[in-house]
């Protein structure tokens, strides 16, 4: 590494903070424990020595967690940025510094107390598991500020620095130093020396641009987020897996049978609507809880260094930094619920951030549920320009509404004509068809709905576009991240005359669609984003270049 750790200890291997030596071991206990409890209770029943399995696998886990300080080491070139781990199964993961797209540091509650953190260093989207990151686990602190500003501002090396080529093999035989060893690197230096952590810190913060912080009215989005949902559902099966192991009947717990019997003594309407009252309560709870946990603190700025900077977490604290240039626009997310309260999120599209696992896992959230008027201008500052997202976009047409109201017909009807059937000829449940009346009324307000969300235009160099009901989304895409147009057409589409256009990018989801548009205005819309593309593709009625209203597809 570079800076003022002086040019001697320019890409030597480094290891992780000595204090890991308390988490790691914990994390493997953690991690085991179904396993040793499974020991426990199998030893127990197998002659009576369970305690000295778990013990044993208790020693186990510790030797595990403490063996990663030992076999895991890092290092960071001009060029590169290496980790080195595994005993048995030795890997070095090496990752070019001009790929590195964002920096996720992440400090759990055991971190903060140890003045650690962990850090992720992403070098693009992959669908695997832990792909396309590289992990430090657990570095100091000052460590990880210094790191992340030298990967994300691209710090050139120390005059006369050693650029090692990448190796497997420690470059000094003395051993690989740690960070507690010896003073972090990375920061910037001066003609006069090393410039302090402190005046380092506010040196970063003086050239912060805030775009936005947590208020705290807007902790009244969270009921409407239904994240409070997954816990209801992992309460649900924890309560229902020890009940099962334990073979513990619930109705047999005096609170649970006393609740129980007195929704039995009511009608059903009021059992089902106390039940979901009860349910609704529960989760707006837990949903708003959860937004405190995971946006307290949010805090979005950009940096004189071109980079985008989040920070949140009240117990947990999360922090990524996004490089600017790996932007290519950003996309308004409003759930049904979180849309009816007039709220909304907003998430980067940007090469290198996990989208489709969840945004706010993959650190792509820019903004938490807030009001739309406050998302809109966040996006605003985001992009530089309140253009795209407040162009009035070019609506679909009745083809495209039709098209929304004959879909849901068809699914709904359809399902209601073979539970009806069931019910004449094999006496399933008449709750079941009615159910699904009920189902095919409620779904023709959506459908009118899915056709008020579809617009679409071409606005400052974006390509603009919305849909969806149950979550509406509104992207502003650049037009220089778009590398390719994917038009699509199905059997009915090509008889109501309409077409699906796709802008196909790197980032984000990879892929943002014009849905259910003219064909001529698809064609349009793709020759305006990118001129002359399609040329090629097209097979002209006149002259030439692209004739929307005379044009078709090559077959």
């Amino acid at each position: 590494m570079t800076g003022t750790a002086g040019t001697e200890d320019a890409g030597r291997w480094r290891r992780l903070s000595r204090r890991m030596l308390v988490i790691h071991p914990f994390q493997e206990v953690v991690r085991s424990a179904p396993a040793l409890i499974g020991l426990l209770f199998a030893g127990s029943t197998q002659g009576g020595r369970g305690h000295l399995w778990s013990l044993a696998g208790l020693g186990i886990m510790l030797v595990v967690g403490t063996l990663r300080w030992f076999t895991t080491t890092y290092r960071v070139t001009p060029q590169y940025v290496q980790v080195r781990k595994g005993l048995f199964r030795r890997q070095v993961l090496t990752a070019p510094r001009d790929r590195i797209r964002t920096v996720d540091v992440t400090s759990h509650v055991l971190h903060r107390l140890l003045g650690l953190a962990r850090v992720e260093i992403g070098t693009g989207r992959s669908d695997r598991k832990d792909g396309g990151t590289l992990k430090l686990d657990a570095l100091h602190a000052t460590e990880v500020e210094r790191l992340r500003d030298e990967l994300l501002h691209r710090r050139p090396a120390a005059p006369g620095a050693v650029v090692p080529a990448p190796s497997t093999a420690p470059v000094t035989s003395g051993g690989p130093v740690t960070p507690d060893d010896a003073a972090p690197s990375g920061g910037p230096a001066t003609a006069g020396g090393a410039v302090s952590p402190a005046e380092d810190a506010y040196a970063r913060r003086s050239a912060e641009t805030e775009l936005a912080a947590l208020r705290p009215a807007w902790i009244r989005f969270g009921p409407f987020t239904l994240s409070g949902l997954v816990t209801v559902g992992v309460l649900a099966g924890f309560v229902s897996r020890i009940a099962s192991e334990g073979n513990v009947d619930l109705l047999s717990i005096g609170p649970v049978r006393q609740v129980a019997d007195w929704f039995g003594r009511g009608a059903l309407w009021l059992q089902v609507a106390g039940s979901v009252a009860l349910l609704a309560v529960f989760v707006a709870v837990a949903s708003t809880l959860g937004y405190v946990l995971a946006f307290w603190r949010f805090r979005l700025t950009r940096t004189a260094g071109g980079t985008l900077h989040v920070t949140r977490g009240l117990i947990t604290t999360r922090a990524t930094t996004l490089e600017e240039r790996r932007l290519r626009g950003v996309e308004l997310s409003e759930p049904l619920l979180l849309r009816a309260a007039s709220g909304a999120r907003v998430i980067a599209v940007a090469t290198g951030l996990r989208v489709g696992r969840g945004a706010q896992r993959g650190g792509s959230m820019l903004l938490p549920p807030a009001p739309r008027a406050e998302a809109q201008a966040v996006a605003a500052r985001v992009l530089g320009t309140a253009g795209p997202l407040a162009a009035e976009l070019v609506p679909h047409g009745p083809a495209a509404l039709r098209r929304r109201f004959t879909r849901a017909l068809a699914c709904c009807g359809s399902l209601t004509l073979v539970l009806l059937a069931l019910w004449h000829w094999t006496g399933l449940p008449a709750w079941t068809w009615q159910a699904a009346i009920v189902v095919t009324v409620a779904a023709m307000p959506l459908a009118a709905d899915r056709y008020r969300s579809l617009g679409h235009t071409v606005a400052e160099g974006h390509l603009v576009t919305r849909w969806g009901s149950v979550v509406r989304r509104h992207v502003a895409l650049k037009n220089d991240g778009i590398i390719g147009w994917n038009l699509s057409r199905s059997f009915f589409q090509r008889r109501a005359g309409l077409a699906t256009l796709t802008a196909t990018t790197a980032a984000g989801r990879q892929g943002y669609g014009v849905w259910d548009v003219d064909l001529a205005e698809a064609l349009r819309v793709a020759d305006q984003g990118i001129p002359g593309l399609l040329t090629p593709f097209l097979v002209n009625a006149g002259t030439a270049g692209p004739q929307p209203a005379e044009t078709r597809p090559r077959a």
